[in-house]
């Protein structure tokens, strides 16, 4: 919590100068009815009483200063908002490894509903598109706020041989460039924009991981990677037989690292869709500070009517 008018809380000064005055009138009193009462007597001039009672109006009312105080001094917190704009584009593997089942039922599929969950667990503003990447790349959604054509195509995925990581992170930078150019209205600042890129494998074709490293840095793009599946995945291939297909993380973790994306592992569909949730959380919102105020103004008037009303009840007056 942080004071937009800290000064306000001189305040507080007087208030807690009300509180030791009141303290040091309380014991003046009993020292001066022990010095000048005989002890039988004492009963009498101190009468004995429920001393919550007595000194409750006064702790109530002090209370409420304080709070009143704070409150005017105009706290503020971080709240959790969602983002107005941003761009996001969703890469995803599609190499014939994606079938392996050490994540049940195969990788694939599993991708492919984290994916429509993904979906929606983003803000209805936030534009996603869809690339998909096996020995090339190739964007199947442009950025859109509709997610149902986004989840359609994300259900329509199919397989291919090799796997080129360069190519969609080129794919996706020149999707969300051209988005760019045709959303901002002139004299704004570009949406900011990510890339969340899912593989299980080695990049083996298209262009170098390294150039699309670089063109990711010079675009200011942060890519966040998921490595997916287990080092015990593998494949059947005719005429092969079962090929071992372990995940590559040493190169998807180089990839969020130099583009200051984050990095991931999921092992397991619930683990995927944790990761979404996670990375959708970083995208999709954002923390801004509110005036809470009227939180201390209410609590402190509040406080001030239990005072009054405290008084009414055991004393019949206000005090």
């Amino acid at each position: 919590m942080q004071l937009a008018s800290p000064a306000w809380l001189l305040v507080l000064v007087p208030v807690a100068s009300l509180g030791i005055i009141y303290l040091l009138q309380q014991i003046r009193r009993r020292r001066y009815a022990a010095r000048f009462s005989a002890e039988p007597l004492q009963r009498f001039v101190v009468p004995r009483r429920p001393g919550w009672r007595r000194h409750l109006t006064f702790v109530l009312l002090l209370l409420a200063l304080a709070v009143l105080s704070i409150g005017v001094a105009r706290p503020t917190a971080e709240v959790r908002v969602a983002r107005d704009r941003a761009t996001v584009m969703l890469a995803i593997d599609v190499s014939r490894s994606m079938k392996a089942t050490d994540v049940l039922p195969d990788r694939i599929t599993a991708a492919e509903t984290a994916a429509k969950q993904f979906a929606d667990q983003l803000p209805p503003r936030i534009n996603l598109g869809l690339v998909k990447f096996a020995g090339s790349a190739s964007v199947l959604v442009p950025p859109t706020i509709d997610r149902d054509a986004f989840k359609l195509a994300v259900a329509n995925l199919s397989l291919d041989d090799s796997t080129a990581i360069g190519d969609a992170i080129f794919s996706s930078l020149d999707s969300i460039a051209a988005f760019s150019k045709s959303s901002t209205a002139k004299g704004d600042a570009p949406a900011p924009a990510r890339i969340v890129l899912l593989s299980d494998g080695t990049s083996n074709k298209g262009r170098s991981v390294s150039s699309a490293v670089a063109a990711a840095v010079a675009a200011k793009t942060p890519v966040s990677t998921i490595a997916f599946g287990t080092a015990q995945g593998s494949v059947d291939i005719d005429g092969e037989g079962s090929v071992a297909v372990p995940v590559d993380s040493t190169t998807l973790n180089e990839i969020a690292t130099e583009t200051g994306g984050s990095f991931h592992t999921a092992t397991s569909a619930e683990q995927l869709k944790s990761v979404y949730a996670n990375i959708g959380s970083q995208i999709g919102y954002t923390t801004a500070r509110h005036d809470i105020a009227w939180r201390f103004l209410a609590v402190g008037a509040l406080l001030a009517l239990a005072a009054a009303a405290s008084s009414l009840l055991w004393a019949g007056r206000l005090t």
